[in-house]
């Protein structure tokens, strides 16, 4: 991965404990100091292969993601802080970039031990920020939940929606997840696969976010019309992303997250004392675990643009921290030379600009331990050049925005 337009910096690296602490005099992509806009974008399961793949599948073998173009690069550790397993999951590691705290698996916002972590959204919030959460996913999963809720279990999902609209508020919300949000018997607008159905123990919580100030919007059009500050949007009863292998899952959510991104900046920047925003692309790691490669092209295709669309914001808000990451690798992803006589790994690709193809192999449907690869730019973004444990992004984030 290329940077591009990388500051003049005189960047100090001390090695703490395996983390990389770093102390810089100017600031990596701008010569703004303080943030007033940070925005993490997560490409849910993007590991080094998810992101060799769309580089070449997409822009092929000498092109260049938008995510690939920021100034600084480096790779983040995952594990969790799990006694009976090496590899985090989503929760985990999306409370230690939240909170700056590793934790067991399937918590969410809180400690090993079960008490709450003040999480990066809820202190943009102290300080008078706006805040947002967008995602492919259910806006009540792991991975969003994690910076504005505190559940010993992951699968708390009406818990999570309750302690959004009555706790940490944040300002937009938009994702798939309206089973959560429904009580037994009302089917929302969604339909339900079989199995599925609305299941919130605390009634209608549609009903009382619009009780406390939030704005439902159920569909693209809605989405892009409403003018209100503070927008609640399920476009699906669960993800919004139909997972399955090769030739059967399917990346086509009803609401692109291009347009719920800008939706958020648009509401999110009015607030002059800038704002958080969590922006997230479960597709690449649904379709990981079910290891089609078509459908991570897909669902990172997507993510790319959604990263297009929110540079060409950063250009004209230099003052905005972004940063481009994954929670986790998903399938142990690798790229290999393609061999019509081979029946196990995914292809061909065509490789754009060549006659040349690839295949794609997986070792796993899980998650795996290895390091993910982050990508920033903005205020303080230096700090994520090197191999950095996934709590120093929270540490990044805070100290970039000084609340």
């Amino acid at each position: 991965m290329r940077g591009r337009g990388l500051a003049a910096a005189t960047v100090l690296v001390v090695l703490c404990g395996g983390s990389a602490a770093v102390a810089e005099t100017t600031t990596a992509g701008s010569g703004a100091r303080v943030a007033r806009n940070i925005i993490y974008i997560q490409g849910d399961g993007l590991g080094l292969g998810q992101r060799d793949l769309l580089r070449l599948a997409l822009k092929g073998k000498r092109g260049e993601l938008a995510m690939d173009g920021l100034a600084v690069t480096g790779l983040v550790r995952t594990a969790s802080d799990d006694p009976d397993e090496i590899v985090t999951d989503s929760a985990a590691a999306a409370t230690a970039l939240a909170t700056g705290h590793k934790t067991r698996n399937g918590a969410v916002g809180v400690d090993v031990h079960g008490r709450p972590l003040e999480t990066i959204l809820e202190r943009a919030k102290r300080a008078g920020k706006s805040t947002g959460l967008v995602t492919t996913a259910q806006v009540t999963g792991a991975s969003p939940a994690a910076f504005a809720a505190h559940v010993p279990s992951r699968d708390s999902q009406s818990d999570i929606a309750k302690q959004y609209i009555e706790n940490s508020r944040p300002d937009v919300l938009l994702g798939g997840g309206e089973d959560w949000w429904y009580p037994k018997g009302n089917p929302g607008l969604w339909p339900d696969k079989p199995g599925e159905e609305s299941r919130s123990p605390y009634g209608n919580l549609v009903e009382r976010a619009q009780r406390t100030g939030y704005t439902y919007v159920r569909d693209g059009a809605e989405l892009q019309a409403t003018r209100a500050n503070r927008i609640l949007g399920l476009f699906a009863n669960e993800d919004m992303v139909d997972y399955g292998p090769d030739g059967v899952g399917k990346y086509a959510p009803r609401v692109p997250l291009r347009q719920m991104a800008r939706k958020a900046l648009d509401t999110l920047a009015k607030n002059p004392r800038g704002f958080f925003l969590f922006l997230e692309e479960e597709g690449t790691d649904g379709m990981s675990h079910e290891n089609n490669a078509h459908g991570v092209i897909d669902a990172g295709r997507a993510l790319d643009d959604t990263i297009a669309e929110v540079l060409r914001f950063v250009r004209s808000h230099p003052d905005t921290l972004v940063i481009i990451g994954g929670d986790h690798e998903t399938g142990g992803l690798s790229i290999e030379n393609y061999d019509a006589s081979e029946t196990g790994p995914d292809g061909p690709f065509d490789v754009p600009g060549s006659k040349q193809q690839f295949a794609v192999d997986w070792t796993t449907h899980d998650h795996t331990g290895a390091d993910t690869p982050v990508t920033a730019e903005g205020p303080g973004s230096a700090r994520l050049g090197g191999t950095v444990e996934n709590t120093d992004v929270y540490q990044v984030m805070r100290a970039a925005g000084r609340f």
